[in-house]
């Protein structure tokens, strides 16, 4: 499976294990709801190993079943499970600490972090 080039946050903070990646992808896609292939593709984990854990998620009330269309089961974040709210609420503190961050840094700062990620000097916008 593709890594992604830069980690999120969530998984700069917490580590970078699929079941993770599952849950920071279905975090930044809340709203949504997909088939298992489109997990496994979205977060870069194999579908074997969503499989492995899939089961759990769904007895646990971690991710739910929204429809079926043909063959395929959709599946989305639960956000009615209280673990999942403040995971949410968690994953919008780091982004708004790491803005208030950026925002404080100098330029020769955001020059060091930016070379330090390997991200193109494009992406930090001066706010």
């Amino acid at each position: 499976m593709k890594n992604k080039t830069h980690k999120s946050l969530f998984l700069e903070q917490f580590g970078d294990t699929p079941q993770l990646r599952v849950l920071d992808f279905l975090i930044d896609n809340q709203f949504f709801d997909f088939p298992m292939t489109e997990i496994a593709r979205g977060s870069s984990v194999s579908y074997n190993s969503l499989k492995k854990f899939f089961g759990y998620l769904i007895k646990t009330e971690i991710i739910q079943e929204t429809r079926k269309i043909g063959k395929s089961v959709y599946y989305k974040l639960n956000l009615e499970n209280h673990f999942i709210k403040n995971l949410v609420k968690l994953d919008w503190v780091l982004t708004k600490g790491n803005i208030s961050e950026q925002r404080a840094l100098t330029p020769e700062a955001k020059t060091r972090l930016t070379e330090s990620r390997k991200i193109p000097n494009s992406s930090y916008a001066e706010i």
